[in-house]
C-alpha cells in the first residue's frame, strides 16, 4: 500500500485541483501502484482547509485528515509519515508542483531496490519552469551549496517530492526536530546515516503560484535551521548502503562517517548566521 502525505496550510484554493489530479491518475495507473490513500495533514490551517480535503474522500481515493497543531512544514510531515501505517509512504505539495509521473517512475525504483526515491529539479532529464527572482535565486545557490555540505552527492534536496520505504520512514522521522523548510536536509542525513538506498530521479516540475514560502520573509530562517541541524547531526554514524545497483540518473550511497563532521560553511552560532542570510538574500 502507497500513503501521499501532503502537508497543508491555508490550502483550500489550491487543495483541490491537487487532489483532483491525484485520484484520476490513481485510477489510471491502479494496476501498478496498488492500493493509494491520501494523507492531508492539516497545519493549524484557518481556513476551509480540512473541510475541503474531507469533502475529497471518496472510494476512488480515499482522503484521511491528520491533525498537526505544530507550525511548520517539516512538523507536518513528520506527522504525516508517523501516522502512516503503509509499506510505502511520500510526500508531496499541496499545489502538486511536481508531476504526478514521478510516482511511477518511483515504483520503478522500489523495484529495483532503492529504500528512498526523491524528486530532483537538478539532474539530467528534469524539467523545472522556474519563476525569474533575483533574490529568490541568490538564496537558494548559496542554499544548495550548504545542504550539499551536509549531504554530498544529492543535487537538489529540496524538491518537495519524496518516495521511502515504510518502516525507514517512520523510524527516521520520530528523531526529526526540523519544523520548517530545511527539514528535508535533516530527513536526508537521517535517511543515508540508516544506510539507506537513495535514487534521485528527475522531475518536471512548474512553479505554482501561491507558495508559502516568502525569501525575505523565511530565507533567514532556512538558514539558521541548517546550521541547527549541522549542528544536531554533527555526531551521526552513517552505516554505509548496500552494494546493490540501483538503475536510474542519479543514485546516492552512503559513506561511514564517523562522527559526522561539522562544515565550516555551516558551523556558525545562530547570531552570526541570521544576519549574514538575510544579508544574502537582500542583495537583489
Amino acid at each position: 500500500m502507497l500513503h501521499i502525505v501532503i502537508p497543508a496550510y491555508n490550502e483550500e484554493l489550491r487543495l483541490p485541483r491537487t487532489l483532483h489530479a491525484l485520484r484520476r491518475y490513481v485510477a489510471q495507473r491502479r494496476s501498478v501502484l496498488g492500493e493509494v490513500e491520501v494523507l492531508v495533514v492539516d497545519n493549524a490551517s484557518t481556513d476551509r482547509t480540512a473541510e475541503v480535503a474531507r469533502a475529497a474522500d471518496s472510494t476512488g481515493l480515499p482522503v484521511r485528515v491528520v491533525e498537526c497543531a505544530r507550525r511548520g512544514k517539516g512538523a507536518a510531515v513528520r506527522a504525516g509519515l508517523l501516522a502512516s501505517n503503509a509499506d510505502l509512504v511520500a510526500f508531496m505539495d499541496a499545489d502538486g508542483a511536481t508531476d504526478l509521473t514521478a510516482l511511477e517512475d518511483a515504483w520503478r525504483r522500489f523495484q529495483l531496490g532503492a529504500d528512498v526515491v526523491i524528486g530532483s529539479r537538478a539532474v539530467d532529464g528534469a524539467v523545472a519552469e522556474v519563476r525569474n527572482c533575483r533574490t529568490r535565486s541568490a538564496g537558494a545557490a548559496a542554499y544548495r551549496r550548504i545542504a550539499r555540505r551536509l549531504v554530498p552527492g544529492i543535487a537538489d534536496t529540496q524538491c518537495g517530492f519524496k518516495v521511502i520505504r515504510g518502516g525507514i520512514a517512520r523510524a527516521v522521522a520520530v528523531d526529526l526536530e526540523a519544523t520548517g523548510f530545511s527539514f528535508d536536509v535533516e530527513l536526508l542525513v537521517r535517511l543515508r546515516a540508516t544506510g539507506a538506498r537513495i535514487a534521485e530521479i528527475p522531475v518536471t516540475w512548474t512553479d505554482v503560484p501561491g507558495s508559502t514560502f516568502v525569501p525575505a520573509r523565511h530565507g533567514a530562517g532556512a538558514f539558521t535551521e541548517l546550521a541547527r541541524i549541522a549542528w544536531r547531526t554533527r555526531r551521526i554514524v552513517t552505516i554505509p548502503a548496500p552494494a546493490t545497483s540501483i538503475s536510474g540518473r542519479a543514485t546516492t550511497k552512503a559513506r561511514s562517517q564517523s562522527p559526522m563532521p561539522l562544515p565550516a560553511s555551516v558551523a556558525l552560532p545562530v547570531a552570526i548566521a541570521v544576519p549574514a542570510a538575510a544579508s544574502l538574500l537582500s542583495e537583489a
